[in-house]
C-alpha cells in the first residue's frame, strides 16, 4: 500500500484550450509526459474554450466541486457534468468545447494511454467499515475526507485528496459519511 499525500503532489504547469493555467498532480510520481502509460490528474478549470486534448489518450472527467460544466464534444449531444454526475468518458481525438455553468470547477482525469490499458472510475460513500478487494491492475482511493484504511500489517490515515494505491484486501473505515473515488486501473 502507497499513500500519496495531497502536500506531496507532483505538481505541473498546464495550459487548458481557454488559455488558463491549471496545476495537474501526476500519478506515480516518477511519472512523465512521455513515458506515462496512465495517470491521475486535478486540475482547476475557470474559463471557457476548447477542453485540453491529449493526443492519443482517453479520458474520464469528473468534478469535485463547483455547479457544472457543460461539454460539447464532436459527435455527441452536449452533455452538462455536475457533482452528481457520473463520470463522464470522453475521446481523445474529438474536438471538445467547454462552457462554465457557474463557480469553479476541481475535476478528476484520469487519463490511460489508448490500447494499453483501460479503466474504470466509481464514486462511493464510505461510511463504517468496508472491505474491499484491491487484486489484479491498479486499484486506488482517492479521499474526499478523513478515512483510514488497513491492509492486515499496515494501517493509514487519508485526508482530504490523499491517495493511496492499494494492494489485496484493504478495510476501510470513515466514521462519518465520506466521498471517495474508486479507480481501478488494468491492462487493456
Amino acid at each position: 500500500m502507497q499513500v500519496l499525500r495531497s502536500k506531496n503532489y507532483r505538481r505541473m504547469p498546464w495550459k487548458n484550450g481557454g488559455g488558463e493555467t491549471v496545476e495537474i498532480a501526476v500519478f506515480p510520481p516518477e511519472a512523465d509526459l512521455a513515458t506515462f502509460g496512465w495517470r491521475i490528474s486535478m486540475a482547476t478549470v475557470a474559463s471557457d474554450g476548447p477542453f485540453s486534448v491529449f493526443a492519443g489518450i482517453d479520458r474520464t472527467l469528473s468534478i469535485l466541486e463547483g455547479q457544472g460544466m457543460e461539454l460539447d464534444i464532436a459527435g455527441r449531444s452536449p452533455a452538462v457534468l455536475t457533482q452528481a454526475s457520473h463520470p463522464l468518458a470522453f475521446p481523445a481525438d474529438a474536438p471538445t468545447s467547454a462552457r462554465l455553468v457557474s463557480g469553479t470547477i476541481v475535476d478528476l482525469n484520469v487519463m490511460t494511454r489508448r490500447g494499453q490499458w483501460t479503466h474504470q472510475v466509481e464514486r462511493r460513500i464510505v461510511e463504517g467499515q468496508h472491505h474491499l478487494d484491491a487484486e489484479g491492475g491498479v486499484t486506488m482511493l482517492l479521499s474526499l475526507g478523513n478515512m483510514r484504511i488497513d491492509s492486515g500489517d499496515h494501517a493509514e490515515e487519508l485526508g482530504r485528496l490523499d491517495c493511496a494505491i492499494l494492494e489485496g484486501v484493504v478495510l476501510i473505515t470513515s466514521e462519518m459519511p465520506t466521498e471517495a473515488y474508486l479507480i481501478r486501473i488494468t491492462p487493456a
